[in-house]
């Protein structure tokens, strides 16, 4: 529970503990709703670290509590598995198409998709129902080992661009497509390619434990904006909506833990004794002038008609006057 919070001066407000979760269902319902409110392709992109298909069935879960049909291509988990969760209410407003049985239809029992991934993307763009409809691809990952990258870009843009029903001039509700990405198993190019088309993306990472999504939202006309979502997916689906660690546990995870020295693995020193500094400042370079050569060269007198040549010996110079060009000797 938060903590109640305070005013200056003499009034002071708290938060009880009812109007808490109540602030916390608007919150995580405005982060749902945004996601689902523009249309089009909504990209999950999830890690090793922090997987994507829980926020998937959260957006699902709303989805169907607001009256829309949802087509699911099941594609990585079971029907059972992913039906798990969600209460009858849900499931009764599920369309599963399952290519995880049979994805080649090396059966023929008649219960696999006969067209194979892509004759059942083209199946759900063949649309008869003018209500909202919202459809979940779990996974892109797996539709990109199947088909060109090209050909699933251009199916998605025809589902996500749905204005009407065949044979009917009557506008209907916006398309949702929602689809899960595994980025790591795929280049920059195909990632590029559907982060393109996407009317919203979330990233999903964390830190301290706490799972993180960085939304980017492309809204027509406008200037794409950033947000940061912390939350929770607790076990029916519904997010639990978070503060987040502090700035300072993100930097310093440990604070009893003392920060490591880069240089002590070095095999040569870094640091300068005492004696070593003071030798240092007082060693004169070569390119150095003196005090001689400076007031010269900036206050030259009205006899220095020609130039002068002026020739500091330093400690290395080893001059024979008897013979001053023995290193011309061959």
């Amino acid at each position: 529970m938060p903590r109640p919070f305070h005013l200056e001066g003499a009034e002071q407000l708290s938060v009880t503990p009812s109007e808490s979760v109540r602030r916390g269902a608007e919150r995580e319902l405005e982060m749902l709703e945004s996601l689902l409110a523009l249309g089009g392709l909504v990209l999950l992109r999830d890690s090793v670290e922090w997987e994507g298909r829980s926020l998937l069935k959260a957006l699902i879960k709303k989805s169907a509590a607001c009256g829309e049909q949802v087509h699911i291509l099941g594609c990585e988990v079971s029907e059972e598995e992913f039906r798990e969760g969600f209460d009858s209410h849900v499931n009764s407003r599920l369309v599963y198409h399952d290519l995880f049985r049979d994805p080649l239809n090396w059966s023929k029992t008649g219960e696999a998709l006969p067209e194979g991934p892509l004759g059942a993307l083209r199946a759900m763009c063949r649309r008869t129902n003018p209500g909202p409809v919202t459809i979940a691809l779990d996974s892109l990952s797996w539709l990109l080992l199947h088909l060109p990258c090209t050909t699933l870009c251009q199916t998605l843009h025809a589902l996500s661009h749905q204005d009407s029903c065949p044979g009917n001039s009557t506008p209907v509700e916006p398309v949702h497509v929602l689809g899960l990405l595994h980025e790591e198993l795929h280049g920059p190019g195909p990632v590029g390619a559907l982060s393109s088309l996407a009317q919203a993306e979330v990233t999903l990472s964390g830190a301290m434990g706490q799972a993180s999504a960085h939304i980017l939202y492309r809204r027509p006309r406008q200037r794409p904006t950033h947000q940061t979502q912390w939350f929770s997916i607790l076990p029916d689906f519904s997010l639990d909506l978070r503060r987040g660690p502090p700035l300072e546990l993100q930097r310093h995870p440990d604070p009893h833990t003392p920060p490591v020295d880069p240089t002590t693995q070095l095999t040569f020193n870094l640091h300068l004794s005492k004696e070593e500094k003071e030798a240092k400042d007082s060693l004169t370079l070569p390119f150095q002038f003196s005090s001689e050569k400076q007031q010269a060269l900036l206050r030259p007198g009205p006899s220095q008609a020609t130039s002068r040549i002026f020739y500091e010996p330093d400690a290395y110079d080893d001059l024979d006057q008897e013979d001053p060009d023995d290193d011309l000797d061959v």
